[in-house]
């Protein structure tokens, strides 16, 4: 992005806002003439490193809006309005290169993000348990989960919600696998049941969670419809 872009964008952000070029001239610890001068002159040239992210904090927006580096969808951001037209606030989840089998158990892959997927930031926060940065999408593999997951679903994952186990389905990693099952919970001893929805696949009662390692439960899913 140009300098005039940014400059622009800036000063849009600054509108939107109803603030004032000195009062956020002082929030950087600059002279009260900074901000107007980068606005309307392009001087200084580009915005510091320093600057651009407190700004970016400040609105915000990504830094990249402001000049600084593509954000890598490694980790959730929220874009405001001026991003993200006639919307508001939006988090982008990333897709990690990674299954979790609803079969025999599938191996975890590099967990690079392929793509981030955008969620109505609103809508996060009720289905998640938290932290908008511990969620992400893989895709289920296998048919052990039919009909409530089918193979190539993606389902989003809240790793922050594996603490405190209740009935649900979770994503569950043994012996270096990852596998997507239901957990039920016996009220009396806290012992799990691991379940699969197809019953042509087995289950196991009386499991105990310590042997388990939970990596997070499934909050979503999405499919493609054929």
């Amino acid at each position: 992005m140009d300098s005039i872009a940014i400059r622009k964008r800036l000063d849009e952000l600054i509108a939107s806002r109803g603030e004032d070029y000195a009062s956020l001239s002082r929030r950087l610890g600059r002279n009260p003439t900074y901000i107007q001068q980068f606005v309307k002159r392009g001087v200084p040239r580009r915005l510091s490193e320093t600057d651009r992210r407190v700004l970016a904090q400040h609105f915000g927006v990504p830094e990249r809006l402001l000049g600084g580096p593509d954000d890598k969808p490694d980790h959730a951001v929220v874009a405001r309005p001026g991003l993200i037209r006639h919307a508001r606030d939006y988090v982008l989840i990333p897709q990690l290169d990674v299954g979790a089998s609803a079969g025999g158990g599938a191996q975890p892959g590099d967990e690079n993000a392929l793509a981030a997927l955008a969620f109505q930031a609103n809508w996060v926060r009720d289905v998640a348990s938290g932290r908008p940065e511990a969620l992400s999408v893989i895709n289920v593999q296998g048919d052990s989960m039919l009909p409530t997951l089918a193979d190539g679903d993606h389902i989003l994952v809240d790793t922050d919600d594996r603490e405190r186990l209740r009935d649900g389905i979770y994503v569950l990693r043994t012996d270096d696998a990852l596998l997507v099952k239901r957990l039920s919970v016996n009220p009396a001893t806290r012992r799990l049941a691991i379940r699969s929805d197809n019953d042509a696949y087995p289950s196991w009662d009386d499991c105990d969670p310590a042997g388990l390692t939970v990596i997070g439960r499934v909050v979503w899913v999405g499919r493609r419809l054929s």
